[in-house]
């Protein structure tokens, strides 16, 4: 297997079908506890027409490797949150925080719906490659990106703190412990 791998938006069918297939294979249904605290997991379950529809609105960034994803991260605009009952709290919260004296809203923002690397690509900079691709495409567009984190999550905690986010707020729910991360681009 080659490690070459390239960031590219996604912009096909298959490159989403290719998405919902490792996110199957990486949802915390899947994956166990133990396993989780060592690979990370992800927690929300997408749809073909719902990532559709995401991706004709800001565009997936994706790794590729001889043409199969092997790592996507998802744009999650707000007027999706309808769409995904189970984030409508999150983005309700963003309402109520506040970063550098201003409440979070009055930045222009979008979410980090999700990202995800393959088992075997792990460790090679696709997390940080990805993130970079974020930034030069959306950087111009908004001030800041958004994203919550499972603190039973080390892995992505570790990551996404990496990359330059910064947690200002924690709280739990009836399913965990949760991080809310900020990356300001301003």
């Amino acid at each position: 297997m080659t490690k070459d791998v390239s960031i590219e938006l996604a912009n096909t069918t298959e490159d989403l079908k290719q998405v919902l297939a490792l996110q199957a294979e990486n949802h915390k249904s899947v994956v166990s506890r133990e396993q989780g605290l060592v690979t990370g997991f992800v927690t929300v379950k997408h749809d073909l027409s719902i990532l559709t529809s995401m991706n004709a609105s800001a565009a997936q960034v994706i790794a590729k490797s001889d043409g199969k994803v092997v790592g996507y991260s998802l744009v999650m605009l707000e007027e999706f949150k309808e769409r995904i009952p189970v984030l409508i709290p999150m983005f309700d919260m963003f309402k109520t925080l506040h970063y550098q004296g201003n409440s979070v809203t009055n930045y222009r923002y979008y979410v980090m719906g999700q990202i995800c690397v393959a088992d075997g690509y792990r460790g090679l900079g696709i997390v940080d490659r990805m993130y970079a691709k974020h930034r030069e495409v959306y950087s111009s567009r908004f001030d800041v990106c958004l994203t919550e984190v499972s603190t039973s999550n080390p892995r992505s905690m570790r990551a996404h703190e990496r990359v330059g986010f910064k947690t200002i707020h924690t709280f739990s729910d009836a399913t965990d412990e949760w991080n809310i991360l900020l990356w300001d681009w301003k």
